[in-house]
C-alpha cells in the first residue's frame, strides 16, 4: 500500500520489509539503554554530535557524583557539571543545555507534568527548550514518554536515500510524517526500527558502504551499482 505524505511516497510494504529484514540481521537492539525516563533525557542530549559509547562514561560520571537528578544536576557547580560531561563532548555547552533542560522539566511539574500533555503539545514544549531540535525532542518523546513518534536521524537519511524512498535533503517533519503515517501509531515498532537502523548504519551502511555484508542488498539500488560506492 502507497501513501503519499507531504508529497513523499512510501510503500508501507517495503518499509516493513527493511524493519523485518534488519531485525532478521541484529535481532532486539534493547533501547533505550537508562534506568529511568529522566536519564533517557539527559542522554539524548548528550548524544548530540557523540558516539553513545562516550554518553555513556558522561552519564557515568554523573551518577558517581550522584547528579542522575535534575535538582542534583543543578545543584552542582556549573564548572564542576562541565567537568563530569567532558567525554561527551562540547561539554560546556551541553552544561548549559543540560542545565536550561532541567530548570524547564522541574518547572513543567518534572515527569508528571510533561507526561500530562498530550503529545503535539508535549513536543511544541520540548522544542522551546535551548539547544533541543526535533530528533533531540523525538528521541524523548519516543524512548521517555513511550509516545508513537518515529524518530528520523542521519542514519536513516542515508539508508533510505541510498534505497531510493527519499532523496535524502527533505525537511525533517516531511520524513517523520511519512514514516508515522505509513506504519500507524506504533510505539514498539518504532523504537526497534530506530534502533535497527541505527546499527545497520554502523554495521553496514557507513559512510563508505559495505555492501557485501548489508542485509537490505537485494533491494538496494546503491549496492547494486558497485560504481556508486566511491561517491559516498
Amino acid at each position: 500500500m502507497r501513501r503519499q505524505v507531504n508529497h513523499l511516497e512510501f510503500d508501507e510494504g517495503r518499509l516493513r520489509w527493511v524493519h523485518a529484514a534488519l531485525f532478521a540481521a541484529y535481532g532486539h537492539q534493547h533501547w533505550w539503554p537508562a534506568e529511568s525516563p529522566f536519564e533517557v533525557m539527559i542522554g539524548a542530549v548528550l548524544t548530540q554530535n557523540t558516539a553513545w559509547s562516550n554518553v555513556e562514561r558522561a552519564l557515568a560520571r554523573l551518577s558517581a557524583s550522584s547528579a542522575l537528578e535534575p535538582a542534583a544536576i543543578l545543584a552542582l557547580d556549573p564548572a564542576e557539571l562541565a567537568e563530569a560531561l567532558r567525554p561527551a563532548g562540547y561539554f560546556n555547552l551541553k552544561a548549559r543545555r543540560l542545565s536550561a533542560f532541567c530548570v524547564e522539566y522541574l518547572a513543567a511539574g518534572g515527569l508528571e507534568g510533561w507526561g500530562a500533555l498530550d503529545t503535539e503539545t508535549l513536543r511544541r514544549a520540548l522544542l522551546k527548550v535551548n539547544g533541543i531540535g526535533p530528533e533531540t525532542a523525538d528521541d524523548m518523546l519516543l524512548y521517555a514518554f513511550e509516545r508513537p513518534v518515529f524518530v528520523v536521524d542521519a542514519y536513516t537519511r542515508r539508508i533510505f536515500a541510498r534505497l531510493g524512498a527519499i532523496a535524502g535533503d527533505e525537511a525533517y517533519e516531511q520524513i517523520r510524517a511519512g514514516f508515522e503515517q505509513t506504519l500507524g501509531p506504533d510505539v514498539p515498532l518504532f523504537k526497534e526500527y530506530h534502533a535497527l537502523i541505527v546499527q545497520h548504519a554502523k554495521q553496514a551502511c557507513r559512510a563508505r558502504p559495505i555492501c557485501p555484508d548489508c542485509p537490505l542488498r537485494e533491494a538496494c539500488p546503491a549496492a547494486l551499482a558497485p560504481s556508486l560506492h566511491a561517491k559516498m
